[in-house]
């Protein structure tokens, strides 16, 4: 989420030299960017598909609000807010919880006040109530709250909720509330899980194969409302004041939680050699290498991106050696969001982050032997408006046809952008097509549906399928506006197949770091099962398989993370089943609601 420094004197010439240098030297291309150089110029639109709208949109009475309205001007007000998909009670049905953010009040209007979190109960048939009191959430004393994170951190079968924010991270335990149904209650300091930085995204997978999930939270800089420096606007001589860059600021260290048998936590970053080199905004745990541990990548904002390799339980940070660090021209990106997925069916994850402003959403393919290729602009991706600053996304197969599409949110930090760029920016849907034998994304433009031609302040993104009908959904959470549900509504006018699988690990224990592959008689289909992910999210855990019209579930494969391998036989398309490690059958356990 990179944001410009004020420019130099306004000299056209040497705006131009410095742009030069930097194609050559990270540190001068960077330092280009910041004085205002200008941007490619956006290529022709290619036409748009015409067809009935891939997504519905209804309008949850939520919005996360920043505080921008005490015209502070703090790098705190850009961050925005996040979503998490969870069934809280049980009933089957994905429920809703968005993170409220945070105003300013006092003297100085510098001190922070946090706004409530909310968490919506599914209802079936995409209707949803307030049942923030219901789950006991209603009593907390919210703080400046950011991201959310879902795991069962005890291994009791109930998913628990982590809370980030400012200054404050918080964990609440699922449990009976006497009468029948579920609360959360905050176990935070009972566990020992103290973090008093600024944490934004969040992830969990068991990293050490004890079966119980580890907890990476990811850290962003050193702004207080001590340390809240006045920077002028970019390239506008017009503008008294903006949000400042993060290179203002110094990274922090970001903090990995060793979770000890779901009775206490303890942070471990020492231990695994983190030092303070990264300005930490999204965070995906997944498989990269094949070998059935759970890998950590990190999207570092205006810093190198990380990717922690997992050695049997010790994390060995190999990003630039990979290849997934820097973009093409060996320079930090303004990184945000964050996925991995299968996308040209190599059986390997590929890597995807979302970037800022005159940057690429960079891809990086998976060549294997932990090696990876910037493939945005073989991809498609270079065809993105350079104006674009990007923040949640994810990988989903909106049409079940078998190939993973790509959609991402976007919205401005700056009040006052350079060049002219939208401050509001509307989500994009990428639809992952053939071209010639390669897979390609293209822009679906008109044809997703009316929110898509919608600008806002888009920030936290989540993928969930809140009706079990076997089509993946989304939740949109904006800043100062509220957040939407889309619902998918590809199958009205173009049916497919699909099969969808829930992972439960022997005994409850983790499966974040699992590979599955599924044999079709129209081919093969590799998913993951993934902590973390988007920007600031969490995404529903189950995992879907689009079938196409003419694809036949034969064989599907469970590489378990720290475990063997399970094999399932001719499951029926159009349900989804839970797959327990060390049992034979399959349950079947779906009905559309």
């Amino acid at each position: 989420m990179s944001t410009p420094s004020p420019p130099t004197p306004p000299n056209r010439a040497r705006r131009w030299r410095a742009a030069a240098v930097g194609a050559l030297v990270a540190a001068a291309c960077a330092v280009a960017f910041w004085l205002g150089s200008p941007p490619p110029p956006a290529p022709e639109p290619e036409p748009e598909p015409v067809g009935p709208p891939w997504f519905a949109e209804t309008e949850l009475d939520f919005t996360h609000r920043n505080g921008d309205e005490a015209e502070q001007f703090t790098i705190l007000e850009s961050l925005g807010g996040g979503v998490a998909l969870l069934d809280f009670d049980g009933d089957g049905l994905l429920d809703v919880f968005l993170t409220g953010g945070g105003t300013f009040d006092g003297p100085d209007k510098l001190q922070l006040k946090g706004r409530p979190c909310t968490l919506f109960k599914n209802l079936g048939n995409f209707r949803f109530e307030d049942a923030t009191a219901r789950a006991g959430l209603d009593k907390v004393e919210w703080w400046y709250t950011h991201g959310a994170a879902v795991a069962d951190y005890d291994r009791d079968g109930w998913p628990d909720l982590l809370v980030t924010g400012y200054g404050r991270i918080a964990l609440f335990h699922n449990e009976p509330d006497g009468k029948g149904g579920r609360t959360f209650a905050d176990a935070t300091a009972a566990l020992g899980l103290k973090d008093d930085s600024w944490a934004t995204s969040a992830g969990w997978g068991d990293l050490d194969g004890d079966g119980f999930p580890e907890l990476y939270v990811c850290h962003y800089c050193d702004w207080s409302p001590a340390n809240n420096p006045h920077c002028g606007g970019v390239a506008r001589t017009d503008v008294r004041r903006d949000i400042c860059p993060p290179e203002k600021f110094k990274p922090l260290v970001h903090a990995l939680f060793k979770n000890d048998a779901g009775k206490a936590f303890r942070n471990v970053s020492a231990a695994h050699g983190f030092t303070a080199k990264g300005n930490g905004l999204g965070v995906l745990l997944i498989d990269i290498n094949d070998d059935a541990k759970p890998d950590v990548y990190v999207a570092n904002d205006a810093t190198n991106n990380f990717l922690f390799v997992n050695r049997n339980g010790r994390l060995e940070e190999k990003g630039l050696s990979a290849g997934v660090a820097v973009d093409d021209n060996g320079r930090p990106n303004g990184s945000m969001g964050v996925d991995g997925a299968d996308f040209d069916r190599s059986g390997r994850p590929a890597l995807w982050v979302t970037n800022f402003q005159t940057e690429l959403h960079a891809l990086y393919r998976n060549d294997g032997n932990e090696r990876f290729g910037f493939a945005s602009k073989d991809a498609g991706l270079g065809n993105l408006s350079r104006a674009l600053v990007g923040f949640g996304t994810a990988f989903l197969d909106a049409d079940n046809d078998g190939w993973e599409d790509l959609v991402a949110a976007h919205g401005h930090v700056l009040q006052f952008p350079p060049h002219d760029a939208p401050v509001r920016q509307r989500l994009l849907f990428l639809r992952n097509q053939s071209d010639n034998g390669r897979r390609v994304f293209r822009d679906l433009g008109r044809a997703a549906g009316p929110y898509f031609q919608k600008p806002a302040l888009g920030r936290g993104l989540a993928v969930g399928d809140l009706d079990n009908d076997g089509w993946p959904d989304l939740v949109v959470s904006h800043t100062n506006t509220p957040a939407v549900v889309l619902r998918n509504a590809v199958k009205s006018h173009a049916p497919a197949q699909w099969l969808g699988v829930r992972l439960i690990g022997r005994a409850n224990r983790d499966a974040v770091g699992s590979t599955l592959t599924l044999e079709t008689s129209a081919g093969r289909l590799t998913r993951f099962a993934k902590g973390g992910g988007s920007y600031l999210s969490a995404n529903d855990p189950r995992i879907l398989f689009g079938l196409g019209t003419a694809g036949t579930p034969t064989r599907l494969t469970v590489k378990w993370s720290w475990g063997g391998t399970q094999s399932w036989d001719n499951l029926e398309p159009g349900a989804y089943y839970e797959l327990r490690e060390g049992e034979e059958k399959a349950r079947r356990v779906s009905a559309s609601r």
